[in-house]
């Protein structure tokens, strides 16, 4: 059983900042990349953000020079900073882990719950 522990959503004026976090616990052996969506009614799941193990984060084009993805190996958390808001950006972001279940070679993919972001004046 993996869990992921998402906090940090909220309220903020366009312009503002907001810093989200994601906190996985379980049965964990590695954890290959993770990652940050968000979605909207109506409309698909879309990446805003992966940060791969060892590697260079990737960010979806609207949200460059404005977000970063960071991930501690050790608390095995992922964070994102969200800077200059606008309304767009307004969405339910959900945190994803890609990793290896402790004591398998089984690779799989867990979601958190979810976590609202407002961008309203």
């Amino acid at each position: 059983q993996v869990q992921l522990v998402e906090s940090g959503g909220g309220l903020v004026q366009p312009g503002g900042s907001l810093r989200l976090s994601c906190a996985a616990s379980g049965s964990i052996a590695f954890i290959y990349s993770m990652a940050w969506y968000r979605q909207v009614p109506g409309k698909q799941r879309e990446l805003v953000a992966v940060i791969p193990s060892g590697d260079s984060p990737n960010y979806e084009d609207s949200v460059k020079g404005r977000f970063t993805i960071s991930r501690d190996n050790i608390k095995d958390t992922v964070y994102l900073q969200m800077n200059s808001l606008k309304p767009e950006d307004t969405a339910v972001y959900y945190c994803n882990i890609d990793f290896r279940q402790s004591g398998t070679l089984i690779r799989k993919a867990s979601w958190g719950q979810g976590t609202q972001v407002t961008v309203s004046s």
